[in-house]
């Protein structure tokens, strides 16, 4: 797992007094049900632009909540999927849920298909334009997303193994000429699981398929490091939100 179940994002958010939540049920464009957390500015005139969340390996848990109700708080429609629907079902589920059994029986189709039925979802509510977060196994899906299908304004990914990896098979880096929204990738210098020569692979794909994209790597950051159990990487998680904040507004609210 990306993240302990007692993790928090490091977030400096404001009260969420001015944000709606709500659990619901989608269906993706192949019958697939996938649960699904939203989190809206109350305020209809705030609603134009969105984001999808894309969690790590356990899917939706508080950690990712957080993150869309702050996402909200600064004026976003947001939405958590989940990608487990067609093996797990739609119930809620324990704290102690085994992803792993699940997390191989997925697909980059089944991923993009339930990604579109939360964008559709976004935009019946309202969003004129969509960006996508992604957080490792989510941030790969993020890179993915900035194909012209999904019609995303831009996409983050923190984290999000870019390259071949094991069972992942070629990624992102591989097909670089498939993409083409803006993407702003986030890594630790000292991931573990993501070599430098990774991040500089993917980097140099993108430049040479003539996608926009800035690549920030903080020095001595572990993998998952977007959390505040690793106090000593408050700076670069702060850094990184704000990065992230600031992509989504260019790339969803230019004129704001």
């Amino acid at each position: 797992m990306c993240f302990d179940l007692d993790s928090q994002p490091p977030l400096q958010t404001r009260p969420a007094a001015g944000v709606t939540t709500s659990r619901d049920i989608l269906t993706a464009e192949d019958g697939n049900r996938l649960r699904a957390f939203r989190a809206a500015p109350k305020d209809p005139a705030e609603r134009g632009a969105g984001v999808v969340v894309l969690p790590d390996v356990r899917g939706i848990y508080p950690f990712y909540e957080a993150i869309a109700v702050d996402l909200a708080n600064h004026g976003y429609l947001a939405i958590v999927v989940d990608y487990y629907g067609r093996t797990a079902g739609i119930d809620d589920r324990p704290d102690d849920f085994d992803a792993t059994p699940h997390v191989m029986r997925t697909t980059r189709d089944g991923v993009a298909t339930d990604i579109r039925a939360a964008t559709a979802a976004l935009r019946v509510d309202g969003a004129e334009a969509v960006a996508a977060v992604g957080y490792c196994f989510g941030g790969r899906h993020a890179f993915w997303a900035s194909a012209p299908e999904f019609g995303f304004a831009g996409v983050v990914g923190f984290y999000g193994v870019p390259g071949t990896g094991g069972p992942l098979g070629p990624g992102p880096t591989q097909h670089a000429d498939q993409l083409a929204a803006p993407i702003l990738g986030i890594f630790g210098g000292a991931d573990a699981y993501i070599p430098a020569s990774e991040v500089d692979a993917f980097d140099h794909a993108l430049s040479h398929a003539g996608v926009a994209h800035e690549i920030e790597v903080y020095p001595g950051a572990p993998h998952s490091f977007f959390d505040v159990k690793h106090h000593e990487h408050a700076q670069a998680s702060a850094d990184a939100w704000q990065r992230t904040h600031q992509f989504l507004d260019r790339v969803t609210r230019p004129n704001r």
